[in-house]
């Protein structure tokens, strides 16, 4: 018997809201705007994309409830894990049930592997009821298989047509997106009757724009990252004794430093974005943050917060070029550096790098320069989530306030410590936002599904007024993507939507960080609450509530 915790036994209670357009059932009236372009090279994704480019916008109202024919409709989680996926899959479900009682979901299993390799399970109301309201991806679990190759396209036909699927949702960021755009071109340009709808996914937050509000996920996980933020500064502001760096998830973009920042207000939080606009070397962001520690030092304040983005060092531009060179060194070894100890790979590389690089590299810690010559990643890239990038900054902090102080410009104390909030948010129980957008994602998908769409990604908006405000529609995924250059070829990726430095998130950062670096401001958010007031339990991002107000 299987036990449970009491909060999951009365979460699954729950009952995720609505917009009003689906609280008659998926069978929508649907309006359809003005036909779309591309984020980008707009010719070039016409190009490729001639089936299913240009296709207008949708949004739906209340239509008859009628029943239509049973669907069978698979589903497919994809990418890292981000609260609510569980529910966009129940939405799902009892989407497709309110188009006809007999419709049927298969999950297939490991993400797009089990596509590939006709690996699959019926989905049935005990399963997903078992499921409702929880974290995770463990229903069916998720995989990175990337979708691109006219064999891999045939596999999943086969695998759809076994069991009689006329449509596929997958649920993952802004690859398995395109990898769901992909597809649905192949199956409409062969005349195979497979809908493909896509739901945006990402604890990064990196995949939106004016029809997608937010990724699913993100919510849930900056509250859950907050939450500990908030704990330590309660901690560091107690013992007055310890500066916390703290690395947060977001490899390609900071929206989630900047929503824990504006959460918890540290005295420090990097922005990868604006140390790329800027062109700031380490050097000015390790004095940056030595300026700020000393400034509370003299203040008799030896402690505080600072927040690192993940993928910080891919945005300084000499560390970009030092990676850049590094890649490059260990793409052509043989065995004997491929199979050396750490140093001797160290040592190979100060050999090959040009001057500019090796200074850099040089002004590193040693255990940053062991970690730079790591195995690299399938794609011959260095792994940059396993550089310690927090454990680096406060290092040379600490050296430069060393320095400092043998000058005798600095008196204070530094003792540092390091963490990185990573997995901790991934899989937690979904915020009352995150459960009722990804449910109603879900349900919204089948919508897309009963109004014969394939090519569209499911998009709820509206979300920061009550739902009874709330909007439901698609837009087509093409309208999303833009040529970028990957692994030596042009391919055609959704855009990443990065931290907007003109935006009102970052301005509002901005207009308070000094006020912020020297005194102690913290706040402590909590765990988050899934009972009580509205204004505690149904709280909204300040990202989205300060774009959307």
């Amino acid at each position: 018997m299987k036990v449970i915790s009491p909060l999951q036994k009365v979460r699954a209670a729950y009952a995720p809201k609505l917009p009003p357009a689906l609280r008659k059932g998926a069978n929508v009236a649907v309006t359809a705007g003005e036909p779309t372009t591309a984020a980008d090279n707009v010719e070039q994704i016409k190009a490729l994309f001639p089936n299913t480019f240009g296709s207008p916008v949708l949004t739906f109202a209340q239509g008859t409830g009628a029943a239509g024919a049973a669907l069978n409709v698979g589903v497919i989680l994809s990418g890292g894990q981000a609260p609510g996926g569980h529910n966009v899959i129940a939405g799902l479900f009892d989407g497709i049930k309110s188009l006809n009682a007999d419709s049927k979901l298969y999950g297939f299993l490991k993400g797009p592997d089990g596509l590939v390799k006709d690996e699959a399970m019926e989905l049935t109301s005990d399963i997903i009821d078992a499921y409702r309201n929880t974290g995770g991806f463990d229903i069916i679990g998720s995989g990175r298989t990337k979708l691109e190759t006219p064999e891999q396209f045939e596999a999943a036909r086969k695998s759809c047509e076994e069991r009689g699927i006329t449509a596929l949702v997958i649920i993952g960021g802004d690859d398995s997106n395109t990898n769901a755009c992909v597809l649905a071109e192949y199956f409409k340009a062969n005349k195979i009757g497979i809908q493909v709808i896509g739901c945006p996914k990402t604890i990064d937050g990196d995949l939106k724009n004016e029809w997608i509000e937010a990724s699913f996920g993100f919510d849930t996980a900056c509250r859950v990252y907050s939450e500990l933020i908030g704990n330590i500064g309660r901690d560091a502001n107690s013992a007055k004794k310890y500066w916390h760096f703290i690395k947060l998830m977001g490899r390609s973009a900071s929206h989630i430093a900047l929503e824990c920042a504006l959460q918890t207000q540290p005295n420090v939080a990097i922005i990868s974005e604006e140390v790329a606009e800027k062109k700031m070397t380490l050097d000015e962001i390790v004095t940056g943050i030595t300026d700020v520690v000393a400034a509370r030092a003299a203040n008799k304040m030896n402690f505080g917060i600072a927040l690192i983005p993940e993928g910080l060092v891919e945005f300084i531009p000499e560390i970009k070029v030092l990676i850049a060179e590094l890649n490059d060194i260990f793409a052509h070894i043989d065995s004997s550096i491929a199979e050396a100890d750490a140093a001797a790979k160290v040592a190979f590389a100060e050999a090959k790098l040009t001057a500019g690089s090796a200074k850099v590299f040089a002004s590193l810690p040693d255990g940053i320069r062991k970690q730079l010559c790591n195995d690299r990643d399938p794609h011959g890239n260095v792994q940059v989530s396993l550089i310690e990038t927090e454990k680096m900054l406060a290092e040379m902090v600490g050296k430069k306030l060393k320095e400092r102080k043998a000058a005798g410009t600095y008196t204070g104390k530094f003792a540092a410590q390091t963490h990185f909030f990573g997995y901790e948010g991934r899989c937690a129980a979904p915020s009352n936002y995150d459960a009722d957008y990804c449910y109603s994602l879900g349900y919204n998908a089948a919508a897309l599904i009963g109004a014969g769409k394939t090519g569209y990604m499911s998009s709820v908006r509206n979300t920061i007024k009550n739902a009874d405000e709330w909007i439901a529609g698609g837009i087509p995924i093409t309208m999303m993507m833009n040529i970028e250059r990957r692994h030596g070829e042009d391919k055609p990726v959704i855009r990443k939507a990065l931290v907007e430095l003109d935006g009102k998130p970052f301005k509002t950062f901005a207009a308070n960080r000094e006020a912020w670096a020297v005194e102690t401001s913290y706040i402590y958010p909590g765990p988050i609450q899934y009972f009580g007031p509205a204004e505690v339990c149904d709280l909204v991002t300040c990202t989205l509530t300060l774009e959307k107000a």
